[in-house]
């Protein structure tokens, strides 16, 4: 008996091509969905920031950028009062920034925020007063980021 197949396995038809064109076109629009709607070497950072984080008074650190590689970024700050601080960041890109806050030298902590847009924020104790230095870093380059150490309410 010779192997038959069946016509709708030798001949699709117009139903199946157009089932299997709808799922490519599917699969297309969901892998755009997820990527970044500009461009991060060319996003206008002030402009992002002044939408991405919330005004807070007394600001002791702050910074915003954009992280095109894996070096981190640090900003220092001398002569801060001890005290507990919040540090808020948001970052854009995908993946995400991890923020280490150092006291003369010595960590205090590390935060992180996924760059999806979303603001995080962390409790930071400062025992004594000293130099404060926020370094922030991602494997996820590129991206933009920004944050302010400000005292907490």
């Amino acid at each position: 008996m010779p192997f038959r197949t069946s016509r709708s396995l030798r001949n699709p038809g117009p139903w199946r091509r157009f089932a299997g064109a709808a799922a490519g076109a599917a699969v297309v629009l969901a892998a755009s969905a997820c990527s970044p709607v500009r461009s991060i070497e060319s996003a206008d950072v002030p402009a992002w920031r002044a939408t991405a984080l919330p005004a807070a008074s007394g600001i002791v650190l702050e910074d915003a950028g954009k992280i095109l590689n894996r070096d981190p970024i640090v900003k220092a700050a001398a002569g801060v009062p001890a005290g507990l601080y919040t540090l808020t960041a948001s970052c854009e890109g995908g993946g995400k920034a991890f923020f280490e806050v150092s006291l003369d030298g010595r960590r205090l902590t590390e935060a992180g925020a996924a760059c999806n847009g979303s603001r995080e924020t962390a409790r930071i104790s400062v025992p004594t007063a000293g130099a404060v230095e926020i370094s922030t870093a991602s494997v996820d380059a590129p991206l933009i980021y920004a944050y302010h150490l400000a005292p907490a309410a």
